[in-house]
């Protein structure tokens, strides 16, 4: 059974930072593309950042330069760290795993930048 657990999540002021990790299990966790989307109130799902295999990353321009993914294949992890937070990155975070046909999604955490 494929299971992706979001965490990290959570209330921060304007300016913050929190970090998301996603934890795989039952995939072979290195042979998967990893993503971060983020969906906010009335809004689409948006990919916000992506991780490839061999670890090549790309971003959307809103969070560049302030958002960075990283993996741990050891760990089954995907991170997400995001720093100088603002209202606007207020959502749902949910990881997504990719390999050919097979796509997966976590349950999702709630970000709220709020003062």
């Amino acid at each position: 059974q494929v299971q992706l657990v979001e965490s990290g999540g959570g209330l921060v002021q304007p300016g913050g930072s929190l970090r998301l990790s996603c934890a795989a299990s039952g995939i072979i966790f290195s042979a998967y593309d990893m993503a971060w989307y983020r969906q906010a109130p009335g809004k689409q799902r948006e990919l916000v950042a992506s991780i490839t295999r061999a670890g090549r990353t790309n971003y959307t321009d809103s969070v560049k330069g302030r958002f960075t993914i990283s993996r741990d294949n050891p760990r089954n992890t995907v991170y997400l760290q995001m720093n100088s937070l603002k209202p606007e990155d207020t959502a749902v975070y949910y990881c997504k795993a990719d390999q050919f046909y097979r796509h997966y999604w976590g349950q999702g955490t709630q970000v709220t930048v709020s003062s």
